[in-house]
């Protein structure tokens, strides 16, 4: 009989076990999106992208920083605080705004999983001295770089990204991966495409368990992990929007991206073999009372599904989001309530919501030439 106590590491090692190969939603940590502007648009963001939050939407928009040291910052709590996400992310211009590098950093991951390996001893006593903790946590550090082209408003950019997964004690992977993005601008309208591991993202995954917890393990009938390659596979976006310019007091700018996924069939928009089509759309209205100060309000809708009500009827499901930004001078301070869940039933069901607020600063501001 398998002990309750042992839920976390059980699932983990079924997560291993089967990763040999192709892995549907693999490093999905880094799906999860960055900065409440682009969550609250539901991570509509591949063609409006233009700041240090690029380094995850699309890395050609990063040439649209101004002459400026961007930093961006971003702390959100899912699951009722049990998984924690980290963001923290930095662009710097160089030659004349021809190119753009940048770095960032996040980490998601649940702290303080009790360990209850050794509760039990083997005379059937239980001690509870014995319990211990570990976190299973998820990092990905990047090297990003925006390059102008000769072809008016088209930019091009790039990520090298590495990857490190660590569970305690018991098991760590390392993984590498490349991303491309390009961008391009005509009048107002915004064009954008990114290739998220587009040579394939690999994982090498290293099963640490000692001889005493493979005892443990194999006495409870659980399997044992072994060591595995994890393959992410490219996903490509396109995304169009268009920003309207009310009198240089009022922006309105919708857009909308299409996901192809190509690690099999996805219960998304357009469900197929190899090749799946998700789709999510945002909206920004944002309003500018003076110089270098404006408010927007955001929504967005994403996720969908298809789902089966508790009347057997089939039907599409959205989860939904919304926020607010507001700009001062150097400082942009971004919230949005994000929905991780779809909607279930025709009254809205119980989603699981989460706060979330970024922070961006510009620093040693000067205008364009």
């Amino acid at each position: 009989m398998k002990r309750p106590g042992l839920i976390a590491l059980i699932l983990f090692s079924t997560s291993v076990l089967f990763a040999q190969t192709v892995r549907k939603y693999s490093n999905e940590f880094l799906n999860i999106g960055v900065g409440a502007r682009g969550l609250a648009m539901s991570n509509a963001q591949v063609a409006t992208t233009g700041d240090v939050y690029s380094t995850f939407y699309n890395p050609a928009g990063l040439i649209h920083i101004p002459n400026t040291f961007q930093v961006g910052v971003m702390h959100s709590e899912y699951f009722a605080g049990i998984a924690k996400y980290d963001y923290v992310a930095l662009a710097i211009p160089i030659k004349a705004q021809k190119s753009v590098i940048g770095f960032s950093f996040i980490r998601f991951g649940i702290d303080d999983i009790p360990n209850t390996l050794f509760l039990v001893q083997p005379d059937g006593s239980v001690d509870y001295s014995r319990i211990s903790s570990f976190s299973a946590a998820d990092y990905a550090f990047a090297f990003h770089y925006a390059q102008a082209l000769p072809i008016k408003g088209l930019t091009i950019g790039g990520s090298a990204k590495i990857i490190y997964r660590q569970i305690g004690k018991f098991a760590k992977a390392y993984g590498f991966g490349i991303d491309l993005g390009l961008h391009y601008r005509l009048k107002q309208w915004r064009f954008g495409l990114m290739a998220k591991d587009i040579t394939s993202t690999f994982n090498a995954w290293n099963i640490t368990f000692n001889d005493a917890e493979k005892q443990v393990l194999l006495q409870t009938n659980n399997q044992l992990p072994k060591n595995s390659l994890e393959i992410t596979t490219p996903t490509i976006t396109l995304g169009v929007a268009y920003d309207a310019n009310i009198k240089n007091k009022f922006f309105i700018t919708p857009e909308i991206n299409f996901a192809l996924t190509t690690d099999g069939k996805r219960n998304v928009l357009i469900a197929a073999k190899p090749i799946s089509i998700d789709m999510n759309a945002g909206l920004e209205l944002k309003y500018v009372p003076a110089k270098d100060i404006d408010v927007c309000i955001r929504a967005g809708v994403g996720n969908l599904q298809r789902a089966t009500d508790e009347l057997g009827k089939k039907r599409f499901t959205v989860s939904p989001n919304i926020g607010a930004g507001v700009h001062v001078k150097i400082v942009s301070l971004d919230y949005a309530l994000t929905n991780l869940t779809t909607i279930k039933d025709k009254d809205g069901g119980a989603g699981l919501y989460s706060h979330v607020i970024s922070l961006r600063l510009d620093i040693n501001k000067k205008q364009k030439d």
